[in-house]
């Protein structure tokens, strides 16, 4: 149940994260993040949503988000560079 109850928090921070972006590239990761099944559907769009998200003006938005990312996946750290989140 907690662990069900932390991908839907998660869900809500992605949605939340991107709420404002405009243009048919957001209303896409929208659909993608409200059809997602499951932790790892998230964790596969989390590149496009932070690319999508613009440095300036975003930078809380972006914070949440990793700090939500952080907490479903603390294992997700590495060091591997095929991934950037910032």
């Amino acid at each position: 149940m907690a662990a069900r109850r932390a991908f839907v928090n998660l869900k809500q921070t992605y949605l939340l994260a991107i709420e404002a972006l405009p243009g048919p590239r957001a209303d896409w990761l929208r659909f993608q993040i409200r059809h997602a099944e499951e932790p790892a559907d998230l964790w596969l769009l989390r590149a496009a949503v932070f690319d999508a998200l613009p440095r300036p003006g975003y930078r809380e938005e972006r914070d949440t988000l990793q700090r939500g990312i952080r907490s479903l996946f603390p294992s997700g750290q590495s060091n591997s560079g095929f991934s950037p989140l910032f």
